[in-house]
């Protein structure tokens, strides 16, 4: 793949593999035009380190091709790239100190993180990035009313810097049992508890389907219920978090279908690992949440 876009972007000589890579993508584009999603509801993009093998210009064309309308998850360096495809960073980095075991849980770590929002919310804003990303961090023993307790104090102390720049910061819910053992935002009860305290519409919560049907199931009431407090979406196959497929347990038809009745504005960001051609895979999940 990497030798098919130095062919491409840097004059390379064509290979093979060059070929076969294009010949994937016309077959792709044969099967999902770019007006697939013209009509939908619901606003998608795609997490990009599940596909880190594709460099991002290209990830950003062909998601611009299949009718996405962002990449989640870049780094402010990347945030430009999208737009050059008509496309924005739909989900950001900027505080990189915050990582998913070490995080707003803790009153000593709110110094450094509200220095870093200070500094990185800011270059969101200026780049149309509407979302940044945080996390509740491990438990390490700690009571869930007491790592709720510091968490909404940690989100007062930077709610006023989301905003006065306009850009929402999502609290990721995650899983405890599979992925993120320890981690403390693993219920959404949890992340609504910590948001209506903080009361700021730009404090949301980040709902990863993918984790919350491993924790407790019940999406579509739980999305139902939840959605004032809810800023963004995941999507990923359960079990093994891979292709929106029949082998997964997730009717992801009917979950599409709750969202987009609730008149959902945020989006909707496809983050599984790909399993088969990997662009194909993803204009299938842009397909069914077409709704």
């Amino acid at each position: 793949m990497v030798a098919a876009m130095d062919f491409q972007y840097r004059g390379r000589m064509i290979t093979r593999r060059a070929l076969l890579n294009a010949s994937l993508a016309a077959c792709a584009a044969a099967a999902f035009p770019a007006s697939a999603t013209a009509a939908g509801r619901l606003k998608q993009s795609v997490s990009r380190w599940c596909y880190q093998d594709i460099p991002l210009d290209r990830l950003c064309a062909e998601a611009a091709r299949i009718g996405l309308q962002g990449i989640d998850l870049l780094q402010p360096s990347e945030y430009a790239i999208p737009a050059r495809y008509g496309l924005r960073c739909t989900m950001g980095y900027a505080a990189d100190l915050m990582t998913i075991p070490n995080g707003l849980n803790r009153r000593e770590n709110h110094a450094a993180i509200e220095r870093a929002f200070r500094a990185g919310i800011p270059l969101a804003a200026k780049a149309g990035v509407p979302n940044v990303i945080a996390f509740s961090g491990n438990r390490r023993g700690m009571s869930d009313d007491e790592g709720a307790e510091n968490t909404i104090i940690g989100l007062n102390r930077v709610k006023r810097i989301a905003e006065d720049s306009g850009v929402t910061i999502c609290v990721e819910l995650l899983n405890s049992r599979v992925d993120h053992p320890d981690y403390m935002a693993d219920h959404t009860a949890w992340g609504v508890r910590v948001a209506k305290e903080v009361n700021s519409p730009r404090v949301k919560l980040l709902y990863d389907i993918y984790h919350m049907q491993i924790m407790e199931g019940d999406l579509i009431h739980t999305i139902r219920t939840s959605i004032p407090w809810i800023g963004h979406f995941h999507t990923g196959g359960v079990p093994g978090r891979h292709n929106l497929d029949d082998t997964q347990e997730v009717n992801w038809r009917a979950v599409a279908q709750a969202i987009a009745d609730l008149s959902f504005q945020g989006y909707v960001a496809h983050e599984f690992v790909p399993q088969g051609d990997p662009l194909t895979a993803l204009a299938q999940a842009v397909r069914i949440f077409t709704v």
